[in-house]
């Protein structure tokens, strides 16, 4: 089946009426009844945040693990738990008011538009999807229905990317001509695919777990619980989960839409799991933060960021592990990743940051250095858009960009060396071989 025939028919219980989540926010004083896809893992920390705020009742839990979903419920009895998230909506819909995808980056889109289907505002794990085509979708339907939704980019609502945002487009080092990211992280895979199989374990559902995606062997340790990620069938590479975080405020702070062009300098494609180092290029159109075009590149694997005289330090320091650095007409601003405050560079030298305007100006406060409150602010952000108080930062009208963008420059990494020339409004590549990697083919299961 066709992705987009899936996604165009993914409703079930049609008879449900439910009102849309900032309707029922505004008219209704209750907690808000959250479900919960994908419980092991990232998908523990986002159940445990979401549930950490004081108008939220969980109501349903599900996971393809039946050891992570045990985990779960002892820790949410009154729940109910299930395997499959379409039996859950189908026996649950009028009992769940929101929903929090924490999936494999390939069942991103097939649970969240399900949920959409259904008036459910979704809160869903970065990257938003796992193909073009189905970040375009989420972003379509989320705004025919009007719903709030928020992809799960955590640091979007830290105190240090908000105070690099607010510099940046202060104009504290002018019009911004390019961007270096970098994370020496390896989300990627150069050896061959694997061979055999091996027994599938009892806690596993693999039909499930495999989704919409190709059936295969099942083998130990090469896809659940965490190898996915490497693997072109089910991740999205170092650049889908690692660049997400660090493109997120650079992108914001500069309003950028999706790029023109991108060419990822990598090994040759192996046709089953991501290179292991990419050197990924972008331009992307002007706006009112930068030089009439702006270049941005993004740096993974070992070794990530080389020597560039564009990343120098003041004092030969060397540069945070994972981070991020603009280079504008009259100095630099370089943004560790993460709970590390911006540090303006002019001439060679660290200059002081005056925030005092912005705290006038109440745009932000004191820093918060405990990583539990900073993370639970995007959680709680979204609950407390659901119930009517607040709006959310990260909605599926940003991250769907966002995604978009991180998205070419994987689909780039099948085309080596090659720019890439990307036509927004048509959808699609100028080079017409690479337009077959904006979708692909589901799977009835």
């Amino acid at each position: 089946m066709k992705r987009r025939d899936f996604i165009k028919n993914t409703a079930v219980a049609s008879s449900v009426s439910l009102l849309p989540a900032h309707i029922w926010g505004s008219t209704q004083e209750k907690m808000l009844r959250t479900a919960h896809i994908g419980v092991g893992g990232m998908g523990a920390e986002d159940l445990k945040s979401i549930s950490s705020h004081e108008k939220v009742k969980v109501v349903a839990l599900c996971d393809v693990d039946s050891s992570n979903l045990e985990a779960a419920l002892q820790m949410h009895p009154e729940a109910r738990g299930f395997a499959d998230y379409r039996q859950m909506f189908s026996e649950m819909a009028d009992e769940i008011d929101a929903v929090v995808v924490s999936t494999p980056d390939h069942s991103h889109a097939p649970a969240s538009m399900l949920a959409m289907q259904l008036n459910k505002p979704v809160y869903c794990q970065k990257p938003l999807a796992h193909h073009v085509s189905e970040v375009r979708a989420m972003r379509k339907l989320a705004e025919e229905k009007d719903l709030i939704t928020q992809m799960g980019i955590q640091v979007h609502s830290f105190y240090d990317y908000k105070l690099a945002t607010l510099l940046i487009q202060s104009g504290i080092i002018g019009k911004v001509s390019s961007v270096h990211a970098w994370s020496p992280k390896n989300w990627g895979y150069d050896g061959p695919p694997p061979t055999g199989s091996d027994p599938i374990p009892a806690n596993l559902n693999w039909n499930l777990w495999l989704g919409t995606s190709a059936n295969r062997p099942y083998k130990d340790q090469v896809y659940h619980p965490m190898n996915w990620r490497k693997l072109v069938d089910f991740g999205c590479g170092t650049l889908g989960d690692m660049g997400v975080h660090i493109f997120d405020t650079p992108y914001n702070a500069l309003e950028l839409d999706v790029p023109f062009t991108v060419k990822n300098k990598c090994r040759k494609p192996n046709g089953f799991g991501y290179p292991e180092e990419n050197t990924v290029t972008y331009e992307f159109p002007g706006t009112a933060y930068t030089a009439e075009t702006l270049k941005w590149i993004w740096y993974d694997g070992k070794g990530a960021p080389p020597s560039h005289k564009d990343l120098r330090l003041p004092n030969k320091e060397k540069l945070p592990l994972q981070g991020a650095m603009f280079i504008g007409e009259t100095g630099r601003l370089l943004l560790p990743h993460f709970m590390e405050l911006p540090r303006h560079i002019v001439d060679g030298e660290y200059v002081d940051i005056d925030v005092s305007p912005f705290v006038s100006s109440g745009e932000i406060g004191e820093p918060v250095r405990d990583y539990a409150s900073e993370g639970n602010k995007h959680y709680h952000q979204f609950v407390d858009a659901c119930l009517g108080t607040d709006t959310c930062s990260a909605p599926f009208s940003y991250s769907a960009r966002l995604t978009e963008t991180i998205l070419l420059g994987v689909i780039a990494g099948r085309f080596p060396n090659k720019k890439l020339h990307w036509d927004s409004e048509k959808a699609s590549f100028k080079e017409t071989k690479a337009n077959e990697f904006l979708s692909g083919v589901y799977r009835d299961f």
